[in-house]
């Protein structure tokens, strides 16, 4: 699985970083469905975290979310992430 961050008008510090890799441990349960995951977070008045999906299987998703902080754009982000890839996940198996 390939992971790619990028940040738009800000610089992501170190620990923002850390924080997101410690949450995207809660997707391990799909590392053979995903093959690339790209963020994009962006400050404006708030901060638009946004992440595109790549599955093994051809489909992508793209979630987007908005807070006005970036740690908890990210857990917001991280927690439809997780609903998004089982939904999808359970739907392939079920086409199989």
């Amino acid at each position: 699985m390939n992971i790619d961050v990028r940040s738009n008008h800000f610089e992501m510090n170190e620990i923002s970083r850390a924080y997101l890799d410690k949450k995207l441990e809660r997707l391990n349960f799909a590392k053979d469905a995903i093959q690339d995951l790209s963020f994009s977070f962006t400050k404006e008045k708030e901060f638009k975290c946004e992440a595109t999906i790549h599955f093994k299987w051809g489909e992508r998703a793209h979630i987007v979310e908005h807070d006005f902080d970036i740690d908890p754009g990210i857990d917001k982000l991280v927690d439809k992430m997780e609903i998004k890839i089982a939904k999808d996940k359970e739907r392939m198996k079920e086409h199989k």
